[in-house]
């Protein structure tokens, strides 16, 4: 083989091989320009708080970092308001839905259920509309001023009247009877005064009192209790009384002379065994035998 016959190989090897320098230059990157130094400044005093404006923030050197100004904190402010708006927002919007869930409730109950809310709601009203009527007329009442309490005065103390004549404790007059009752020799017994007083009573009589002949006078009440006595004389209440008796009595004359004169009554038992009954009708009966207040040791009201 001769040297042409070589050659065309030699030409692709000088081809594919580049030159040492050219190698060179391609593998070794180009040169950055340096960057001119920065010069040192003295470090800044550190006041207050990190971060604050004017003061250098840590950890990047010389970039001085943005000052926190007073719309950035206007923002933040903001921002948590709108926060609290939105909860706030949100809480209503599941109060709703739950009153709507109530509400569909209802919508689906029954005929027999509703009917029976709605007897409960007007039962409710009229118990309601009800108590506002006893406030009105108790707001009526007390701002009456002084008219009202003068007819509260004057009801205690006709209600106090009425007690004291009921229980003796007052003298009292008004129409009635004066009826004598006279032995004629035969003694009357306790029974027939009882009797009396008993029909009395029945006919209407309010008060009364019985006067002996000794002068000694009791005041009949409902707890006057009678006995005979020796010598034909009768115990009432503790009190001895002589005959002749007389009997006063303030109520409807006419009525109670009649309840009196009946077949078998008073009247008739007391001629029967020899004795004689007077009646006086009269338009003013004065009773004036008083009794003192008993003090009750164990009764007590309910109320």
């Amino acid at each position: 083989m001769t040297d042409k016959d070589h050659q065309p190989d030699d030409e692709v090897t000088a081809r594919l091989t580049p030159p040492d320098d050219e190698v060179t230059t391609r593998l070794t990157p180009p040169e950055t320009p340096e960057k001119p130094e920065t010069p040192v400044t003295p470090e800044t005093p550190v006041t207050g708080d990190a971060g604050a404006e004017g003061t250098a923030a840590p950890g990047v050197p010389g970039e001085s970092p943005e000052p926190v100004t007073d719309s950035k904190r206007k923002l933040s402010s903001a921002g948590a308001l709108i926060g609290v708006l939105l909860a706030l927002f949100g809480f209503t919007l599941v109060v709703q839905l739950r009153s709507n869930d109530a509400d569909s409730g209802l919508a689906s109950a029954r005929q027999e259920d509703l009917v029976r809310i709605l007897s409960d709601l007007e039962a409710r009203d009229q118990r309601l509309q009800q108590e506002i009527n006893g406030l009105e007329e108790s707001q009526r009442q007390l701002t009456s001023g002084v008219a009202g309490r003068q007819a509260a005065l004057a009801e205690a103390d006709k209600r106090a009247d009425d007690l004291g004549l009921l229980s003796g404790t007052l003298p009292a007059r008004g129409p009635g009877l004066e009826i004598s009752v006279d032995p004629a020799g035969q003694p009357i017994k306790a029974s027939q005064i009882l009797n009396a007083v008993q029909e009395l009573r029945g006919a209407g009589g309010e008060v009364m009192e019985l006067v002996g002949d000794n002068g000694v006078a009791v005041r009949i009440v409902a707890s006057s209790y009678f006995v005979d006595a020796e010598g034909g004389e009768i115990v009432v209440d503790g009190k001895r009384l002589a005959g002749p008796y007389t009997l006063r009595v303030i109520g409807v004359p006419s009525t109670m002379q009649t309840a009196l004169e009946i077949p078998g009554g008073v009247v008739a038992s007391v001629k029967q065994a020899g004795g004689n009954v007077t009646m006086e009708q009269r338009t003013s009966v004065e009773v004036t035998a008083v009794r003192q207040p008993a003090s009750l040791q164990y009764a007590r009201p309910v109320s």
